[in-house]
């Protein structure tokens, strides 16, 4: 059965609360975690929360990179989404556990759209 993609839920625990903490910083290892996994970037996007916490996405040709940090619990949630199945997604995540200063990487792999159909061309525009 053929999925429309991959999603990789990771949590990223121990980490370093001072990066955590940092836009600039966050922004950059997403940056460099999808470059590493052979992603194309198309954009970006981080907020930081006052007093902690930074959100944020990459937006990668093959879909996106997600994070939001818990600098008070050493803590990072990070969701990693891709239809192309070049995307070495593990590559990533290393440099994301490297660069977050992380103790521990928990990974739970979730196929979507697994079955699903395609709709007929009635009604798509045509190329």
């Amino acid at each position: 059965m053929n999925a429309l993609g991959k999603q990789l839920l990771v949590e990223f625990t121990g980490c370093e609360p001072g990066r955590l903490s940092d836009p600039e910083f966050i922004a950059q290892a997403m940056l460099r975690a999808a470059q590493a996994s052979g992603a194309t970037v198309v954009t970006h996007s981080f907020h930081h929360f006052a007093p902690l916490g930074v959100s944020g996405v990459v937006i990668i040709s093959e879909s996106h990179l997600a994070i939001h940090t818990w600098p008070e619990h050493a803590f990072a949630a990070v969701d990693y989404f891709t239809c192309g199945s070049r995307i070495e997604m593990p590559l990533g995540l290393d440099v994301l556990k490297e660069a977050l200063g992380a103790a521990a990487m928990d990974v739970v792999s979730v196929q979507r759209g697994a079955g699903i159909a395609p709709i007929p061309s009635a009604g798509l525009p045509r190329g």
